[in-house]
């Protein structure tokens, strides 16, 4: 039997099926429950073994598990029979809320996970109340459950009632509590989330750091700075993801001067991992403005360790779509500087296949090349095909005078 993971990389549902109704190892059934919900294509049969799971299983944690799959494929109705309740005639939402929010007080536990799970995903304003009231629950399946469907409807009321769950609690809803407070925003949820900066539990800091992400401003920049020096290299890539988030959404009057701090804080820790966190951002991240920011970042940053990580991000976006991350990226390569800068830039002369790339390693030898990058442009500029890369070639030639004609390069 291949590993969970190569079953959730496959999709292979069917296996998936079996070990959650035969595995004799409850972790193993649970994590294939876990796999199961965040699917994106599941079909009666999978529903079927979730709901059995639900019903028959004898460990908790796969019943709570298994609640939560149905939960995410939204199998309400499934979810209702599998707990013994009947379906809704009215499938309007507010019905269900109505019938959920009574099922916060059932006897049964796993009723009343599914009830808080529901009532989340619905994102209910009339369950707020019912389901602060919950986070006193006697299971903290369910304290952690509601804390969770508090985050999903993102009321601000909520946070005082959140932030007295993030300490004397067991780990899962200490971490729910802390999750939900990034969704809900405001002083409240700022305040409690502070105080879990320096929590014993690496997790706990994580999930702090990433929250705190969320606040689209300033606030907790002095917090998230402050992360990047945590024992833990999981909680440091959360606070420069964070931090980059922060920067993307504050006042442009304001970003220079917190990217000036944020920098010098980076780059006095020498981490491989904050670079390795900017790269990931820079290569897969889908908000262009945060790109963006990693892309400046990432030059000034890059230490001795990182460099060469560092410098491969940035290569490989000098074809960007974007014409500012290909002028940020160029301007970036020359921070960091260097005979293996150059030598990279050389090669892409010689086998990258976009024009775009090449014109803009052309124009970025400029700023970092010797001899050997002059020798090289010179012959780009009697070869190429391309008027754009031979301006480009004729401007970094200019800058390390080969005498070529200055056509101005780019404006930064």
């Amino acid at each position: 039997m291949p590993s969970l993971f190569g079953l959730e990389r496959d999709k292979d549902v069917e296996a998936l099926r079996e070990l959650l109704a035969t595995s004799d190892n409850p972790m193993v059934r649970k994590r294939a429950a876990e796999i199961l919900g965040n699917l994106d294509e599941t079909g009666d049969e999978e529903i079927e073994t979730l709901v059995a799971a639900v019903q028959n299983d004898e460990d908790e944690a796969v019943r709570a598990a298994s609640i939560d799959a149905l939960t995410q494929l939204e199998a309400i109705d499934a979810l209702l029979t599998a707990l013994g309740r009947n379906v809704p005639e009215e499938s309007a939402n507010w019905a269900k809320a109505e019938t959920f929010v009574s099922d916060l007080t059932a006897d049964a536990p796993e009723l009343r996970m599914a009830a808080a799970n529901v009532l989340g995903q619905i994102g209910s304003e009339n369950a707020v109340r019912p389901l602060m009231s919950a986070l006193d629950d006697r299971d903290p399946r369910v304290r952690a459950r509601a804390a969770r469907a508090l985050g999903q409807i993102g009321e601000p009321t909520a946070a005082g009632a959140l932030a007295n769950r993030l300490h004397g609690e067991p780990l899962p809803v200490r971490r729910e509590a802390a999750d939900a407070l990034g969704h809900l925003g405001g002083d409240d949820a700022l305040e409690g989330l502070l105080t879990i900066v320096d929590a014993d539990s690496e997790e706990l800091r994580r999930t702090a750091a990433t929250s705190l992400g969320r606040f689209g401003d300033e606030r907790p920049i002095d917090a998230l700075v402050d992360l990047l020096g945590d024992e833990s290299d999981l909680v440091r890539r959360s606070a420069v993801f964070s931090l980059i988030e922060i920067l993307s959404n504050v006042d442009s009057e304001k970003s220079d001067d917190l990217r000036q701090s944020i920098v010098e804080r980076m780059s006095a820790s020498d981490d491989p991992s904050i670079v390795q966190s900017l790269a990931e951002i820079v290569e897969e991240g889908t908000q262009l403005h945060q790109r963006r920011n990693a892309v400046c970042m990432l030059g000034r940053v890059a230490g001795e360790q990182s460099k060469k990580t560092a410098g491969e991000s940035l290569i490989n976006v000098l074809d960007d779509e974007d014409q500012l991350i290909q002028q940020f990226a160029a301007t970036s390569l020359a921070e960091i500087g260097g005979r293996s800068v150059e030598t990279a830039l050389l090669h892409t002369i010689d086998e990258a296949t976009s024009t775009d790339a090449i014109a803009m390693a052309a124009f970025t030898l400029g700023k970092v090349g010797s001899d050997r990058a002059k020798r090289r442009l010179e012959r780009l500029v009697d070869d190429t095909e391309s008027e754009e890369v031979r301006r480009k070639a004729f401007s970094a030639m200019s800058k390390l005078g080969g005498g070529g004609q200055d056509f101005g390069g780019l404006d930064f």
